[in-house]
């Protein structure tokens, strides 16, 4: 007998009122319908929400809606009024599914649903006893709405998890939220009458995208027709309303969107607006246009600071072509333009391979690596010991005949001249620049090679002039003794550009380690130095002990590591700079503070004559310095920070400098071009603070 008493307990706890597993309800049929109430705990504990379920089950065919069901139905509709110790309720709506059947469009789901439901109890820590009449509208070939009438008892006790809360949890993770936890990204809504457009962006790559508009007045829109790109991580879905009203334009109007693929989803709020843009129909236009903006930033560039360093290597080139053949001087022009295009074309293949892989892409991030940092004070360490004579690169007599010159100085030089400038140009931006490369990044390979090959084209424009019109080269001077003198101050030059990027690589990776390759490259100059006074031999024991040094200087970054901590906040005695925090952004301009970010980086040296000639003097340093009215913010990218990366991807921008400026008067905040000038800023700080109307 005493082996039946756990069993007869078991029957008698579960006949108890009050006893058995209140997290549960009964299920209730009706018609092709059935559903009950389930909850994640066994009590209510002390929750102030307590984590409820009403789930549904469809017979096969049949289906009920979601909050916004599309040309018909209607939402679930919940009476809880005879409920004890119930204050409120909210119904959370998983991601729906479309349905298209005879040419309407509906939204909502089929087979099963759980709906999770935050209770919220008149008394916490009292018994809750809900009662629910649920009126589903479920549809087949015929529509019914059907009513079940629900019940679920929640005792006093501990929030114990119950069976239940696994499938609660799981339903609520297929809710659209923001973004993170799906990869999903809602960068651009656009309107035109009743067309609309929403770019999306995905960690992984999408496969069936779908997206719900839900707006007011209500419009319903079909399908909509993605248009794939990024190796599928992009996507732009081009909808059409079903039915539009006479005069209705989509331009300007607020609405919520919720994309759905698979089991991932957003929801985002948006504002379409004006105009469409980003379709297969108007990317042609579009693209001409801005390859134009990518010749002339590219021509620009020329102007720059970074191109200052080349600026040596142009000089030379230029002055080696005097007194040269028309045929030589343009030979060599175009390869210096080929070395420049090319390695564009290599730049617009990395990018688009990173941004493949899922990586941050931009404007010189080759530069946040130490290794391509010691691969450049390599290259512009040698550079300089070639000019001051140190070491020569001697061909074969015949590879020297086909490139046009011994030494170097024929074909082959040149295209390696082109391509070293185009490596010290990417650091800086132009004007033009940031716009050009911010399009081709948030588009597809082709647009990045194409504006790529666009700015390539502009940087060697001054190149291919002097090759169209050859006979200039007659103006220049002839080689001769001075140029010895010429080759030492340039390679002077280029040891300068080294140490800069030495600066950089101490936030890279340290002062020790940066210290170290210093020291190495110190050891390079001084073999060639050694090796070109001593013996033939020797010679090449100089050489080999300089190659030596450069292939240690590369492990370098390896031994070390990257520095303890991230990099620095830059101080000056013009602004009192903060550590850029987007959140905080709103934080600020809802508190009526004018917020000025600054994104830099130690590499970029468009970044470093924007602070010396405009931020860190005269008034506008005395602006950015008044802390009761504006708060000073600085993203350092210096180093990879996605954070950053995307920030910056949000606004459209891929390359730095970026400066905005928010405040009351421009919550959403107002871009200041990649070239700062001192009216620009202060204009753009008054109309943040609503002093002038924009």
């Amino acid at each position: 007998m005493k082996r039946f008493v756990p069993f007869l307990l078991a029957i008698l706890a579960l006949a108890a009122p009050g006893m058995g597993r209140a997290e549960t309800g009964a299920w209730v049929k009706s018609g092709p319908v059935e559903a009950r109430l389930v909850a994640s705990v066994q009590g209510v504990g002390d929750l102030a929400k307590i984590p409820l379920g009403l789930e549904v089950r469809l017979e096969p065919g049949w289906k009920t809606y979601w909050r916004t069901p599309g040309d018909a139905g209607f939402a679930p509709r919940l009476d809880w009024s005879e409920s004890r110790n119930l204050k409120a309720t909210e119904l959370i709506y998983p991601a729906p599914h479309r349905f298209t059947v005879l040419g309407f469009e509906t939204a909502g789901y089929d087979a099963e649903v759980l709906f999770p439901i935050a209770a919220t109890p008149a008394e916490p820590g009292k018994p809750l006893d809900l009662a629910l009449k649920a009126e589903l509208l479920v549809c087949s070939t015929i529509c019914v709405p059907e009513m079940v009438a629900l019940s679920l008892s929640i005792p006093e006790g501990p929030a114990a998890p119950g069976p239940s809360a696994n499938d609660i949890a799981r339903a609520q993770s297929l809710v659209p939220g923001d973004g993170r936890a799906s990869g999903l990204t809602v960068t651009a809504v656009r309107g035109q009458g009743a067309a609309l457009e929403v770019e999306v962006t995905a960690r992984e790559p999408m496969v069936a995208p779908d997206v719900f508009v839900e707006t007011d007045p209500p419009v319903t829109f079909a399908a909509p027709k993605p248009q794939f790109l990024d190796g599928d991580r992009r996507a732009i879905l081009r909808l059409d309303a079903t039915d539009p009203t006479p005069g209705l334009d989509l331009a300007g109007r607020a609405m919520t969107l919720t994309v759905v693929d698979g089991n991932r989803s957003v929801e985002a709020p948006a504002t379409a607006a004006a105009g469409l843009g980003g379709g297969a129909g108007a990317a042609p236009a579009g693209l001409l246009a801005m390859l134009g903006v990518a010749l002339l930033g590219g021509l620009i560039l020329n102007l720059m600071p970074c191109v200052l360093p080349v600026l040596s290597l142009k000089l030379l080139s230029i002055v080696q072509h005097g007194g040269r053949a028309p045929a030589a001087v343009r030979a060599g022009f175009l390869a210096s333009a080929a070395g420049i295009l090319t390695s564009f074309l290599i730049l617009a293949g990395a990018l688009v391979a990173v941004k493949a892989a899922g990586g941050a892409v931009g404007w010189g991030i080759q530069f946040q690596q130490p290794l391509f940092l010691v691969f450049m004070v390599v290259l512009v360490t040698l550079f300089a010991a070639n000019l001051w004579g140190l070491f020569e690169l001697p061909l074969p007599r015949a590879i020297a005949d086909r490139m046009g010159g011994p030494e170097g100085q024929g074909l082959g030089g040149q295209f390696v001249t082109g391509a070293f400038a185009t490596l010290l140009a990417t650091p800086c931006s132009a004007p033009f620049l940031g716009t050009a490369v911010g399009f081709a990044l948030a588009r597809g390979a082709l647009e990045v090679f194409a504006i790529f090959a666009a700015l390539g084209v502009g940087l060697a424009l001054p190149y291919l002039l002097i090759a169209a019109f050859p006979r200039a080269a007659r103006l220049l001077p002839r080689p001769g003794r001075w140029m010895v003198a010429l080759r030492r101050v340039l390679g002077g030059a280029l040891a300068l550009t080294a140490l800069w990027l030495l600066s950089v690589l101490v936030v890279q990776v340290g002062e020790v380690p940066a210290l170290a390759v210093a020291v190495l490259m110190g050891g390079l100059v001084a073999s060639l130095w050694l090796g070109r006074r001593l013996a033939e031999t020797a010679r090449w024991a100089g050489a080999a002990l300089a190659g030596l040094l450069a292939v240690v200087a590369f492990a370098v970054p390896a031994v070390f590591g990257p520095s303890a901590g991230a990099a620095p906040v830059a101080e000056s005695a013009a602004a009192r700079w903060t550590v850029f925090d987007e959140a905080a952004i709103r934080e600020q301009v809802a508190a009526g503070r004018i917020v000025f970010v600054d994104v830099t980086a130690d590499w970029c040296i468009t970044c470093q004559a924007n602070k010396k000639l405009v931020l860190n003097r005269g008034t506008v340093a005395q602006r950015l310095e008044d802390a009761g009215t504006v708060t000073a913010m600085r993203a350092d990218w210096t180093r990879p920070d996605e954070s950053i990366a995307r920030y910056l991807a949000r606004h459209g921008r891929y390359g730095i400098p970026f400066n905005i400026v928010y405040g009351p008067g421009a919550p959403e905040g107002i871009a200041l071009p990649e070239l700062l000038t001192e009216g620009a800023v202060l204009d753009a700080l008054d109309r943040a603070s609503g002093k002038i109307k924009s």
